[in-house]
Parts: C-alpha cells; structure tokens; sequence
C-alpha cells in the first residue's frame, strides 16, 4: 500500500509527537514540517527526515505530496490553517480544541461542510484503556443506568507558567476541559444540555499570568446523567505525575472508580526523588513511541488508510467546544447555562 505523505503545521512539543508516528509507521511517510519560527521547523524536519520545512504553511500546502497534515498549533491557532488545509484538499487531524471562538467554530464548519476531505480531532483519552474499558462495561449494562459522573483532571504549575509560552491567551478549561468534557460524552453517548460553572483566580494572576487557575462545573446530559468536572493548572510541581486525574462513575447497579495519577503499578525511588513513570500515556518501549496519546495518531493513519470512521469527528470537537464555551459564560455570568449547538 502506498504510504500517505504527512506535513506538520506547529513545530511545538506535540508537534513532535506526531512527527515520531509519521516518521515510523509503515503506512505513513513524514515529507514536510512548517513553523513560523524557522530553526524550529528545520530541526524538527532535520530529527525525523522531512524532505522539506516551511514557515508558510500555504506554502507548505502546494506541495502535491503532502495527502494529509496535522495541525498542532496552539489552542487559539488552529482556524487559519485549518480552513487553508481542507481549501488544498488535505485530509487533517488537529489537535484539541478544534476552536476557541464561536466564529472561528462558524468558520472551520463551513469549510468542512464544504470539503470531501476528512477530519479527525485529536482526543486521545479515547484510547485510553481505562476509558475504554469503563464505556464497554456502560455498553454492557453492568453498571445499569449512569446516574452521575465526577472527573477531575489537572496539571501541576510547571504546565501554565513554564511549558506553555501562550497560557495567557488559553484556559485551562480549553488546554484540560476538552479531555473532560469529551471522555464523558464518549463514555456514557450522550451530550451535554445544560451546565453551571464557578472560577476562581488568585495564582496565577499573581505571577502575571491572566488566566483563571481553576473551573469547577456542574453538567447535566440529555440522558439525565449528572456530571461535575474539575480542572486547574496549579497542582504543586511535587506531585507524582504532571496530571492529577480522578474519575468516578455511579450507576444504578455499580460503580467505577480511577485513580489514574498515584497508580501504584510502578514506582521508583531513586537517591535525589521518587516517582511514577509513564507507563500509560506516551511512554518509549524498546524505543517505539507507545501509550494511549501515541496510538490515537496510529489509528488516525489506519483509518484515513482503509476508509473506516474515526472515532472523534469534527462534530466531537464542534460540540465539546461549544460546551466550554457555555462553561465560560456561566462562570463569568455566575448563572446556568444551556448549550447551544447550532
């Protein structure tokens, strides 16, 4: 079968991400990464074996070569080459969140009902098999009806104030709430109707950054699941694991529960620290990019290979931010919010 040639829009850490999976599989052949700022792109290109780099990705999209790309810009940045991707007939996954705007959502939206091309937004907690698992025993009835939901999911301090240089013009309901919200639609099939959300801002507003340190959400889904979500960014940096992840779910004849961050499967403890590998997420084995945020890129060039859906669509990422943004709004209004998908 001949491999699909990839270009890469964002030469930033998940960038690279996908540049290892495009570099290695045998379905796929990494030809060019684009970045506006150019030594980024031209190492990247360099690390993988891009045939070219650009620092314009209109440029980068005439080359006939390139059959699909990834867009990995930060959270605001993905309308532009989005719209200039699917106008070059280029099949895209992007990175969550689709859009941050409700204009930017009208706009990416026309262009893709205006497009044969195909799109799959990347929200790889999907492929997680603790998820995973938990909507096949949903699917089953073993926990009967899904009664209510609770999922916190953070990162620690390190994430907003030193990883990202774009905090500012970001939230962490768009960097994190966008796993949130679409791991319990996905879970339990159903969408959210109408939510409530408090913030609070007191960290990081202190050290200059204007973003508000925490959401927490209460979510009502049209098959009557209840759902409260939490999700901040300053977790002290000591904790085990740069995320801090809880889930429960209730049902009418079970439970489940995670603890996903303090996993006691592996644990090391060494003479300067102790800690918790990455055993699940993106860890390297036998130096293959393993882990759930890996196999959800996989699976992207599997399906766009052999024709079948993906399993987070355009509509998936149209509707989760949709909810964020109604998230906003009650939090800013201090009321209850319906979301409005239309």
């Amino acid at each position: 079968m001949r491999k699909i040639g990839f270009g890469i829009i964002g030469a930033g850490i998940w960038g690279e991400t996908h540049a290892k999976i495009y570099a290695s599989h045998h379905l796929s052949e990494l030809i060019a990464v684009c970045d506006t700022v150019e030594e980024k792109a031209r190492s990247l290109a360099l690390k993988y074996g891009a045939k070219n780099y650009y620092t314009d990705f209109e440029k980068m999209l005439e080359n006939s070569e390139i059959q699909a790309v990834a867009i990995t810009t930060p959270d605001f940045a993905h309308r532009e080459p989005f719209i200039a991707a699917l106008k070059a007939g280029k099949h895209v996954i992007v990175e969550k969140p689709l859009a941050t705007t409700n204009e930017d959502l009208q706009a990416m939206k026309e262009a893709y009902d205006n497009s044969d091309c195909r799109v799959m937004v990347d929200f790889h907690a999907r492929f997680s098999p603790p998820f995973a698992i938990a909507k096949e025993s949903i699917q089953k009835g073993e926990l009967g009806k899904v009664i209510s939901m609770y999922y916190r999911l953070n990162d620690i301090i390190y994430v907003p104030t030193q990883m990202l240089s774009w905090t500012s013009k970001s939230s962490v309901l768009w960097f994190l709430g966008s796993h949130t919200i679409d791991t319990l639609r996905f879970l339990i099939d159903s969408e959210v109707q109408r939510v409530y959300s408090v913030s609070r801002s007191e960290v990081l507003i202190k050290k200059n950054i204007p973003v508000a340190d925490i959401y927490q959400s209460i979510l009502e889904f049209e098959n009557g699941t209840i759902a409260t979500i939490e999700n901040n960014w300053i977790v002290p940096n000591t904790n085990p694991h740069w995320n801090d992840i809880k889930l429960n779910i209730l049902g009418s004849k079970g439970m489940i529960n995670m603890d996903l961050t303090n996993n006691q499967a592996f644990e090391r403890y060494l003479e300067s620290k102790s800690d918790h590998p990455d055993i699940l997420v993106m860890p390297t084995i036998h130096g293959k990019p393993m882990g759930f945020a890996h196999e959800s890129i996989r699976d992207f060039i599997e399906r766009l290979a052999d024709g079948r859906e993906f399993l987070a669509t355009f509509e998936d990422g149209y509707r989760v931010s949709k909810v964020i943004l109604a998230l906003m709004d009650s939090a800013e209004e201090r009321l209850p919010k319906e979301v409005k998908y239309d």
